[in-house]
Order: structure tokens, then sequence, then C-alpha cells
């Protein structure tokens, strides 16, 4: 029998479910679809691909020292799927399930629905503790900890397909990909997740816990593992594993509680990926119907704004910034800009999302969609934490080295007024001249979507007595001109 396997978003030879399925039903014809479409979505982005394609050359390399080599095409997925069924004599196609965003998902029923119409097998393959039709969540956790207990696959020998050509990955200008210039992304490549792994759980990780909530100290203390897990570089089975592995050592010191945390948002990433593969209209639609009420909207001068780092609140600005230079944010500056974008700015959280989904390197959109919803307030069921920017640059950034860092323009601002220079009596001497004055007033801003928020929670048939507050709320809208237009786009 010829199978086809089909990688998506699994680049790995490693513990992989589908690939030693394949291996084991015959001749193998490993294969990549660089799909032009998706990468022409608002949430893709050149960093996101070159990220990827350092992963497929690693992969490259991986099968062809089991004996196969790795094609890649470029093309419709459906349109490269049946060229290559036809010339080889294909009869089975093997993949893992993937929990995408809603390209993706309509994508795989297009091809299903091809498959069957031509009796093409196609065997889909969990790959992690995700459940495909899942009816209730009585025995998920169970079920969810029985996958990450099996042992993890060893790379399964191959017998390839005869005639293949290997094919070129194309680079970010064949995709017209626009450069976003993420000088200090992460890189690519199963030897870069297994770096991380190895030095978080053997060095890093020790402060895990005390010190994942500063951009400070995060961007160390934090495993950095979730680009390879989005990617498949690395297996979420085998990372629980070598963390288990590590925690029945007893290091001591703090490392008990810091293993333990990182477990538990090991376990959550399949918590929420499980609430997109249940409802994969999370990305488009609000959880909570009513929330549709608070028509938030995408004002092009917040918006640009917000984008760029020119909001003139000093940490939400060094935290985008730092976040379009290095394509990563710890959880809770992730939790801040999404918030501060809903909640201070009103802007409608799938615009702003999709922003943020193109400057993460790791972006997952099971993880990305059901957290922008929580931090939006329209999930009707999360309490609405509307973080104060000032405040948490006070706290997450006490020194002042993170904001300075980013924000050079407030270099000669005294370290009493730098999360608010508006309160300094020489503020006149930079804002809007070398940095821009808040486009709101936090305690004003904060305050009306509070009121928004709970309004359209207790009384969500109350139309009127909610888009009184929204409009009152979006009328305080900066009275400037627009900008030019610029180029726009659960960390572990």
């Amino acid at each position: 029998m010829n199978v086809l396997i089909w990688f998506k978003r699994d680049l790995r030879a490693h513990d992989h479910p589908a690939l030693t399925h394949a291996a084991a039903l015959g001749a193998v014809l490993p294969l990549y679809i660089v799909e032009p479409e998706y990468w022409a979505l608002p949430d893709t982005s050149a960093r996101q691909w070159a990220f990827t394609a350092e992963c497929l050359e690693d992969l490259r390399g991986q099968l062809g020292q089991l004996g196969a080599p790795l094609l890649v095409r470029v093309g419709d997925a459906q349109a490269v799927l049946e060229r290559l069924c036809r010339q080889h004599n294909i009869t089975r196609i093997v993949s893992h399930e993937e929990t995408g965003n809603a390209f993706s998902y309509a994508r795989d029923r297009r091809v299903a629905a091809w498959a069957r119409s031509v009796g093409i097998i196609w065997d889909e393959l969990p790959q992690s503790g995700v459940i495909r039709r899942l009816a209730n969540r009585d025995q998920w956790q169970s079920r969810r900890d029985a996958f990450m207990a099996a042992a993890p696959l060893d790379p399964p020998a191959l017998n390839a397909l005869p005639g293949l050509e290997p094919g070129l990955i194309p680079t970010s200008r064949a995709l017209r990909l626009a450069d976003d210039k993420c000088a200090h992304r992460q890189h690519g490549g199963r030897g870069q997740g297994l770096d991380l792994l190895e030095s978080f759980l053997i060095q890093r990780g020790e402060i895990y816990r005390t010190a994942m909530s500063s951009p400070l100290s995060a961007e160390r203390a934090c495993s950095r593992l979730s680009p390879h897990i989005a990617m498949g570089t690395l297996s979420l089975r085998e990372v629980v594993r070598a963390t288990q592995t590590r925690t029945a050592e007893y290091p001591g010191g703090r490392w008990g509680g810091a293993l333990s945390s990182f477990q538990s948002r090991l376990a959550w990433r399949d918590h929420f990926i499980q609430k997109l593969e249940d409802q994969p209209n999370i990305e488009t639609r609000c959880l909570q119907a009513s929330a549709e009420l608070l028509r938030r909207n995408s004002d092009p001068v917040r918006l640009h704004a917000w984008e760029h780092g020119e909001t003139g609140l000093p940490f939400l600005d060094a935290c985008l910034r730092y976040l379009a230079a290095t394509g990563w944010l710890n959880f809770r500056a992730r939790a801040m800009v999404m918030a501060c974008a809903s909640y201070h700015l009103w802007l409608d959280w799938r615009v702003t999302g999709a922003v943020l989904a193109r400057r993460f390197t790791d972006y997952e959109p099971g993880i990305h969609w059901p957290q922008v919803q929580m931090q939006s307030g329209t999930t009707g069921v999360n309490t609405p934490r509307i973080y104060n920017p000032v405040k948490q640059g006070l706290d997450q950034d006490p020194t002042g080295a993170f904001t300075r860092r980013w924000i050079p323009e407030l270099s000669t601002v005294p370290d009493a007024y730098l999360q608010a220079p508006w309160r300094w009596s020489g503020a006149g001497r930079i804002l809007g001249r070398r940095y821009p004055e808040p486009v709101v007033d936090v305690a004003t801003a904060q305050r009306e979507a509070r009121e928004a928020v709970w309004g359209m929670r207790r009384k969500p048939a109350a139309r009127a007595e909610v888009v009184e507050i929204i409009e009152r709320h979006a009328s305080r809208a900066p009275k400037r001109p627009q900008p030019s237009h610029g180029q726009l786009s659960l960390d572990l």
C-alpha cells in the first residue's frame, strides 16, 4: 500500500503517532503543503513562516535519516493531494488531527469530502489530549492523562516511494509576505526545542513561579517552548514526560513548586485547545451572544497607536514594542495588552486579536482566541479583569528598566513619573513631541468599560442602556489626524 503522510503543525519524527501508523501500512510519501491562501490570512505573518521554514529544514533532515525525503509543495491543499495521490497511486492519507483556525477547519472538511468521493481513506490520529467529537467533559481529564502517560514513540524506519522530488522550501518573499522586522524572534527546529527543554528543566526553571509575571525576568525563567509545541517540533507528551522525570528526581529548592506549576499550564493548554475544537467559531463570535451589544469599534487612530506602541501609556507601549521585536510576551503582559485594547481603547477583539496573532511566533489558535475573549469580557463566565497599565508598570517593572529600554523617548523622565509621565512638571517638553500624550484617561476609560460590561451582563436585554454607555465611551475618541498606514500584525 502507498501511503501519504501529511504533516501540518507536527513537524517532527519523534513521538509522532501518525508517522508511526503510516510507516506500518506500507511505502510512504511524507508531505508538507505550503498554502499561499493560509499565509495571506490576517492572523499569519512572515515571522511565523520563517520559524516554520526552519522547522521544515530540520524535519527534512530527520526524515532523510529515516529513509524518506520530505516533499514540500506550494498550492491549494486539495489540489496538491489530488495530484500526488494520482501520480503515486496513493490509496491512504494519514495525518494528525488539527485544531486550527477557521481556514484549516474549512480546508480539512473540504479535503475529507474529496477523499470520500474518490475512495481514499484518510486516517486522522490525535497527537495530544484534545479529543475530537467530544460528547461532554466528564471523562476528558482521565482520557487526556492516559494519553500523556503512554510512552513517547521512537521514530520509525521508513520505506520511501521511489522517484520523489523533495522540492524547495519557499522564502517569505516568494510567498509575498510583508517583512515584519522581528529582529529577535526564536528559531525553529527540534534541536532548538530540545535545548530549551533541557535548560529550563535543569537550570532556568527553578524561579518559574515567581519570575513568570515580569517581563524583566520571564524571558529567561519561562520555558520558551511555546512556538515549538505550537509547530510540533516537540510533542506535548515529550514535554510532559520530561517534566515528570525531572520532578521524580526531587531536585529541591524551589523546583517542586515550579515544576508543578509548569505541569498545570501544560494541562491547561489542552483544555483551551479543546474549547476551540468543540466550538470552532470562537475566533469570530462572542461566546456570550449578548456581548455583541458592546459594539466595540476599530477606530483607526486608537488601533494604530496600540499596534505600534504609541498609546502614551508607557508600560503598555513597552510591551507592544517588545512583542514586535521578539515575537513573544509573558502571560501577564499578553493579558494586559489585550485587556487594554478591549477595555481602555474599546477596540473590537476580533481586529486586535488578529494583530496579536500575527505578532506571536508561537500563535496557537486554540490558546489564542479563548484567551482573547476571556480578556475582553465576552465569555459570560469569566470575571472581567481590567488591568490598569500604570499599576502594572509599577508592579512588574519597579525599576523602570524594561520600560526605559523599549521607550527611550522617556529617558529624562524621573523614576517616580515614568509610568505616568503626564503627572510630571516637565511633561510638556516630551509629551506631544517625542512621545505621544495618552490616547485615553486611564481611570475614566476603566470606569466606563466596567459600566458597559457589567451593564450588559446584568441586563442583556436592556439594549438602550448598554448602547448609551458605549456611545458615551466612544465619543471620547481622540481628535487628531489619522496617521499614515504602517505595516500591521498561553505562553509557557
